[in-house]
């Protein structure tokens, strides 16, 4: 089996030891240099690849195209969401796997598509005011059916955005605003959760309508 890893967690060193043990072929993707070192040196038949995995061109790099089966285990869970979507979307890699900090997203994870999710509840944040339905983000957005893009977009200071609640920015239907990433913690949104300067949103929405939903957000992209 051809699997590919990425992130910086505990859990790694364990993983990829087991699957080379068992014969498997394995790339590692990380954007810490230290961590791809480590791994280069600990584990030589292990291809290692330094570079952001929320990245496609990186992900493409690594030839995770090849993968059967990807394994996101990155510091936040949105960038997480944000790795499996491209391998399942852009790539069509089979199995994708992720390692969650926040029990709450494990099933809101599975319904965007993610196929297994395991939570580690050992790391915490003071996270999640009410998360959204199932059911409405069913209605929403289908990502089963439908080609989606997951974009990560900082909302600058000066940006018209500030201080709206989410449900007055009438984004159109078929887009999701998923997670706000706020200083060090990460929200999953309600209708009235107030946009701050300086928040990255993790959006969700259909390809016919991205350039709609950026040009509400300012089209302020990262990376």
């Amino acid at each position: 089996m051809n699997i590919v890893i990425t992130g910086n967690r505990n859990e790694i060193y364990f993983l990829i030891k087991s699957f080379l043990e068992k014969g498997h072929e394995l790339t590692y993707i990380s954007k810490d240099p230290e961590m791809c070192r480590k791994i280069s040196r600990t584990y030589e038949n292990c291809n290692v690849l330094h570079g952001d995995p929320t990245n496609s061109n990186i992900l493409e790099e690594g030839e995770v195209f090849l993968a059967d089966l990807l394994i996101a285990s990155e510091e936040y869970d949105p960038d997480n969401l944000i790795v499996c979507q491209i391998a399942k979307r852009l790539y069509s890699i089979e199995k994708t796997l992720t390692i969650v900090n926040d029990p709450k997203n494990i099933e809101v994870f599975k319904k965007l598509g993610v196929d297994v999710v395991v939570s580690t509840a050992n790391t915490i944040f003071s996270i999640i005011e009410k998360k959204i339905s199932l059911e409405e983000i069913n209605n929403i957005i289908n990502i089963e059916e439908q080609r989606a893009s997951i974009v990560e977009i900082l909302i600058g200071e000066k940006n018209s955005v500030v201080g709206q609640n989410i449900v007055d920015l009438n984004l159109p239907k078929g887009s999701l605003i998923g997670c706000i990433l706020r200083k060090e913690k990460a929200i999953i949104p309600r209708g009235d959760t107030r946009i701050e300067a300086f928040d990255k949103l993790v959006v969700i929405m259909l390809d016919d309508i991205k350039n709609e939903v950026l040009n509400i957000l300012r089209d302020r992209r990262i990376g």
